[in-house]
């Protein structure tokens, strides 16, 4: 059956899918992550999320944790840049009772002094664990380089000095930013749709809209960046310009994208891997931040090989651009179309599908849609499309002994996208 839709007078946006399953699934979206961080107070996001599962409501840290034992329900969620997210699933008798006690999280969180040093030193520890990881240091120093001194150059994490600067106050003011507006909560049961748009007025009608607004990400492409290190490989990656959400050439990139890097047919798997041995891993694909989406490479090689990797992997970005075969048109195709069918199967993906689809697109797209649209792409139009796409200056950044030199496709410079 079709997603219903509704919004509450306060602003909250509500997806519902009646599917005849014995189970629940529903995703909770507040916009509120760690690019809203209070400037100088960095992890505060990511501090908080952790931090409101320490009791709400009249119910203690473990009273809380047994409730949802109690009903059997799987918990999930965490917070990225744009938003915090909550989700749960169990037995569909018990969706009222497993949405309340998530009601109380969110809206009645008892936020407990003593709990915050043991969280702050987790949080440390996160942090000085990237250092282990050439990864997630390259990852890192990615965001830096594309995001600038915005909300959304550091970590979730955030950084031991802005760590240091938290305080039980101002972690609180932060989360009472938090509220109805613009947050999402998609539900997928075997249920009527009134019912849950009943109970969701029930549980969150009076809650404050709120002031979270939204940050724009302003990428900056083009430039270089290195971190030094003796280590044995050298890792890699690079940044272009993307296709926007809202482009009616969204599913010709991705299908495009697919072909580049969707497997062991893909052409750079077999230039990079197969046919060189130049890395094990290697991949290209789509990264959407604040809206804004970007083309993302990476790779990891040894330094004596990864200047001749990033090489090939540049040359099969602009041989990809000539266009693909009908080969690889049609894996690409039927690959894009099982990724909607098994992305629905589950009602806990489809409940969290539906959340990203109101905060992206404004609106739930239906499995049997995106099949349709996928299914009228053509080798013509894919090939047209990939004529005209210019992924604009990429930003490089790698980590390693030896720095590598500043990719070009096109063009000189940097640019904002």
């Amino acid at each position: 059956m079709p997603a219903h839709t509704h919004t509450l007078a306060n602003g909250l946006q509500l997806a519902f899918e009646r599917r005849a399953t014995p189970g629940f699934s529903f995703h909770l979206r507040v916009p509120l992550g760690s690019a809203h961080d209070p400037e100088g107070q960095e992890g505060t996001a990511g501090l908080v999320e952790e931090w409101l599962y320490k009791g709400a409501g009249q119910l203690s840290a473990r009273q809380f944790q047994d409730a949802l034992d109690d009903l059997g329900v799987r918990r999930g969620g965490g917070s990225d840049a744009e938003a915090t997210f909550f989700s749960g699933s169990g037995l569909g008798a018990d969706l009222s009772a497993a949405l309340a006690l998530f009601a109380n999280l969110v809206r009645r969180p008892l936020l407990p002094e003593s709990e915050l040093p043991v969280l702050l030193d987790l949080a440390r520890q996160d942090l000085e664990s990237l250092q282990d990881s050439p990864a997630e240091r390259l990852g890192l120093a990615a965001r830096q380089l594309i995001f600038a001194k915005s909300g959304y150059a550091h970590p979730t994490s955030g950084t031991l000095s802005g760590l240091a600067q938290i305080t039980p106050a101002s972690a609180r003011t932060f989360w009472q930013r938090a509220g109805a507006r613009g947050s999402i909560l998609s539900v997928v049961a075997d249920t009527e749709a009134q019912a849950v748009f009943g109970l969701t007025e029930q549980l969150f009608g009076d809650w404050q809209p709120g002031d979270a607004q939204p940050v724009k990400p302003h990428p900056y492409l083009g430039g270089a960046a290195h971190l030094p290190d003796d280590s044995q490989q050298t890792h890699f990656t690079f940044t272009g310009r993307g296709i926007s959400p809202h482009s009616p050439d969204w599913f010709a990139w991705h299908l495009a994208l697919t072909a580049l890097s969707g497997g062991s047919a893909s052409r750079l798997f077999h230039a990079v891997r197969e046919e060189r041995g130049l890395a094990y891993t290697v991949h290209a694909g789509p990264q959407v931040v604040g809206g804004e989406a970007l083309l993302s490479g990476y790779a990891a090689s040894t330094p004596q090989r990864a200047p001749e990797t990033l090489s090939v992997m540049l040359s099969e970005l602009r041989r990809w651009r000539q266009g693909l075969t009908q080969a690889e048109f049609g894996r690409a195709q039927n690959a894009l179309m099982a990724s909607t069918v098994f992305g629905s199967e589950s009602v806990r993906s489809r409940s969290g599908g539906m959340a990203r689809d109101l905060a992206l697109f404004g609106r739930v797209r239906e499995p049997g849609e995106m099949r349709a649209e996928i299914g009228t792409l053509t080798l013509e139009k894919v090939n047209a499309f990939l004529d005209s796409y210019d992924p604009g200056p990429l930003g490089l950044v790698s980590i390693g002994p030896q720095p590598l030199s500043a990719p070009q496709l096109t063009g000189s410079g940097a640019a904002h996208v």
